[in-house]
């Protein structure tokens, strides 16, 4: 139960019965809530246009069992504009958070990161480092997190050095020609702010992203597909 309005995000939403939607909010203090917004389709209902994606909203529900009642919606902003491969990009973070969040569980910095993540998606130019910085902040908050800044017997990550990750969790120096391997550059940009040079980029695209696949469950993104992506690809293939 949210007894003030909360800072929120609509991730995903259904019809439900003749005027209602089934609504999943990601909150600043509660994390992921499945809520039931009565009346929202109705032609009068100031929910009808509001409960959209990607719009910052300040929203308070209550209730008991697995899912709430929508009590209060209102604007805390304009949404992003996101079109083309931005708004690809931004059905793919709701979907990993749909996907790897369970409802409940508070999660405040990934939805600092989230908010970081809307920002920068209409900007072409920062748009795909702020999709592996969202991804590396996931894994992170979930428990997941890459090992970034040391090998597993305990030696720094140096930017000259090549590394692979074993098992998702522990990283290894390996000779610069093995296979599946990547730059210590790499691991040490995801620490920051700034994007690596060149291939470091489509490095930390293809390592996150394979950590993100081995708690998938198996089951490929939906996301990639809906804006034209081949039916399978892995996710974020199209926004790279």
């Amino acid at each position: 139960m949210s007894e003030g309005l909360e800072p929120a995000y609509v991730l995903h939403g259904r019809d439900f019965r003749e005027s209602s939607r089934i609504v999943e909010l990601f909150a600043a203090g509660h994390g992921r809530v499945g809520v039931v917004a009565r009346g929202a389709r109705g032609p009068r209902s100031p929910w009808r246009s509001l409960l959209q994606p990607f719009r910052p909203l300040l929203a308070s529900w209550g209730g008991r069992g697995e899912l709430a009642t929508l009590r209060r919606a209102e604007p805390a902003g304009a949404a992003p504009l996101l079109r083309g491969e931005a708004l690809l990009a931004g059905l793919y973070a709701n979907e990993l958070l749909l996907r790897l969040t369970v409802r409940g569980d508070p999660h405040p910095g990934l939805f600092a990161a989230y908010h970081a993540l809307l920002g920068a998606l209409p900007d072409a130019g920062r748009r795909r480092w702020a999709l592996r910085r969202f991804e590396a902040a996931l894994l992170e908050e979930l428990g997941w997190g890459l090992p970034l800044e040391r090998t597993a017997d305990g030696a720094p990550v140096v930017a000259e050095g090549r590394y692979r990750l074993e098992g998702g969790q522990r990283l290894v120096a390996v000779a610069p020609e093995a296979a599946g391997a990547v730059s210590g550059a790499t691991l040490l940009a995801l620490r920051g702010e700034e994007p690596p040079p060149g291939a470091h980029a489509g490095e930390a695209r293809r390592l996150l992203q394979q950590a993100l696949a081995r708690h998938l469950g198996g089951r490929p993104l939906r996301s990639p597909e809906l804006l034209g992506g081949r039916r399978g690809a892995p996710a974020g293939e199209a926004e790279a």
